[in-house]
């Protein structure tokens, strides 16, 4: 499961095609407060059936290393488009870290190790909102699972359901959790659904169709 920066226009550049992450804003900017109630970091660890999450936002010069061996796999880089050397990788990360609060690079650490890289970002803000009827304060998601071993065994839709739990708990304007998986990569479509996430809509975004979907508060679990 890959599930990829999407809506690619008018985004700070990714390296070999322009735009393909968030968050760029062209209006209404406002302040990091309201990305979230609290910062990712302080929301800690959660218990799953998988183990022991936690969403630990990146330092560039912590973890580039282990991020661009994760987009130089052939699988990500399909549709992360990040492959090349480690300043490619850099690139987009510190664009993210430059947005203001309202995109937020993480890692997703598992019983202590770094296995999933995230993009929490306020989805009402970014110009995917031009493709669909966004709500104020709408979260999204982008994620990467990044060894091999932890695909295809059902961890993606576990995560993915904690990730949404979490935004929603700790952010009490967000009504609602979307993303926006390309059509063709169906194990990213398929871990959303796994995670209670429903297909809202087919969407067409400047590089690609994809698949609008939505984790409403009401499927929320308490924290």
């Amino acid at each position: 499961m890959q599930g990829e920066p999407a809506d690619p226009a008018a985004r700070p550049r990714r390296t070999r095609r322009s735009g393909r992450h968030p968050v760029r804003l062209r209006h209404h900017r406002q302040p990091p407060a309201l990305m979230m109630s609290a910062p990712i970091g302080d929301w800690g660890p959660v218990r799953t059936s998988a183990g022991l999450f936690q969403l630990v936002p990146v330092r560039v010069e912590r973890d580039l290393p282990l991020l661009s061996r994760w987009m130089n796999d052939p699988a990500v880089a399909l549709f992360w488009e990040l492959a090349g050397p480690p300043a490619v990788t850099a690139d987009h990360v510190r664009s993210q870290l430059a947005g203001d609060g309202h995109s937020v690079p993480c890692l997703g650490v598992l019983d202590g190790t770094p296995m999933s890289y995230w993009e929490i970002y306020r989805a009402d803000l970014d110009p995917l909102a031009r493709h669909y009827p966004a709500r104020p304060h709408d979260t999204g998601l982008h994620v990467l699972i990044g060894a091999v071993g932890d695909r295809g065994r059902g961890l993606g839709s576990v995560l993915l359901r904690t990730v949404a739990d979490l935004v929603l708990a700790r952010r009490p304007a967000s009504s609602r959790v979307v993303a926006e998986p390309d059509l063709r990569n169906i194990p990213s479509v398929t871990a959303f659904l796994n995670a209670g996430f429903s297909f809202s809509a087919e969407i067409d975004l400047p590089t690609k169709r994809a698949a609008l979907m939505v984790r409403d508060r009401s499927l929320c679990h308490p924290m």
